[in-house]
């Protein structure tokens, strides 16, 4: 029995033997390598495709992010006045009031108010340079985006909800809103009773 099996051995080895001779010594060894590298070069691109892929997404946010970076400058630039012009925007409602007041009283006056229009003439101008505007009011419909009301008044000749009165001039900033108009709203007379 135990010659069948060293029969059946010797037998496997001399087919085994019999398919290494009949295929080329080279072939055989060159197989084994060349798929290996094969295996290696598809992994390899398939490597350098994810990374194209990774630095085009990459790439595309940089220029996002440049961008929006500009898109802030430039706004940080337009609106770096903000503050100041806010204030001096005090100072020009003053010498509004200061003219009003003055043009009720006597011709004595008369140099004051002059001197005041002309300073009020130049503030406005230095705003202007700025970019800054006043928001159209009376008469115009009132709009809550560049309107603020401080009261309502009836009123037969104008429309409901019409600016009357402008109680502080709005400005605009580059287009932007720097502050409302205070004003005085229409709205329909009260039925006789």
């Amino acid at each position: 029995m135990a010659e069948p099996k060293n029969q059946a051995t010797e037998t496997d080895q001399g087919l085994s033997e019999e398919t290494a001779a009949a295929v080329p010594e080279g072939t055989q060894a060159e197989a084994a390598p060349l798929a290996a590298v094969q295996q290696e070069l598809a992994e390899a691109l398939a490597e350098k495709q994810k990374n194209w892929d990774l630095y085009l997404r990459e790439r595309a946010e940089l220029e996002n992010f440049r961008k929006r970076m500009q898109r802030e400058k430039e706004d940080l630039v337009r609106f770096a006045n903000e503050n100041l012009l806010r204030e001096v925007l005090t100072v020009v409602d003053n010498l509004e009031r200061a003219i009003d007041h003055a043009r009720g009283s006597e011709e004595t006056v008369q140099g004051l108010m002059e001197g005041v229009e002309m300073t009020l003439s130049q503030c406005r101008k230095l705003l202007e340079k700025f970019g800054v505007t006043p928001v159209a009011a009376v008469g115009e419909p009132f709009d809550p985006t560049w309107h603020e009301a401080m009261g309502q008044l009836e009123s037969a000749e104008h429309p409901p909800n019409t600016v009357l009165q402008e109680m502080q001039k709005g400005y605009l900033l580059n287009d932007r809103l720097l502050r409302p108009a205070l004003v005085l709203v229409s709205k329909s007379p009260a039925a006789d009773e």
